[in-house]
């Protein structure tokens, strides 16, 4: 697998996609996601994943939930200090870092 293939999408043309599209399009062909379902997570970005849940983590945990495979939710915290939009942007980590971060332990669990 490419490392941090997600990050080629996020917000880069010509896709511009969120946090939550981008971590789906990255992994569209390992995880076989549809192109309208990548286009439906368009409402996940900018902390409007559910319960405030940065959105490439609710990206990538729905990814591993379908392949049988563990959530990254505690990983992810320790890396990017919380689960919650809100919280990690008052840490100041770009949502840039959080796709590469969510794209990293997704391959992890993969491997």
């Amino acid at each position: 697998m490419d490392k941090y293939k997600s990050l080629l999408y996020y917000h880069s043309a010509p896709y511009n996609y969120n946090c939550a599209q981008s971590i789906l399009k990255g992994f569209q062909h390992e995880f076989q996601v549809e192109e309208s379902e990548i286009e439906a997570y368009r409402s996940n970005g900018g902390g409007k994943a559910e319960g405030g849940v940065c959105g490439a983590l609710f990206a990538a945990n729905r990814l591993l939930a379908q392949a049988g495979k563990s959530p990254i939710s505690e990983e992810f915290a320790q890396r990017a200090g919380s689960v919650y939009c809100k919280d990690i942007r008052g840490v100041k980590l770009p949502c840039k870092e959080l796709v590469r971060i969510a794209d990293d332990l997704i391959a992890e669990r993969m491997k």
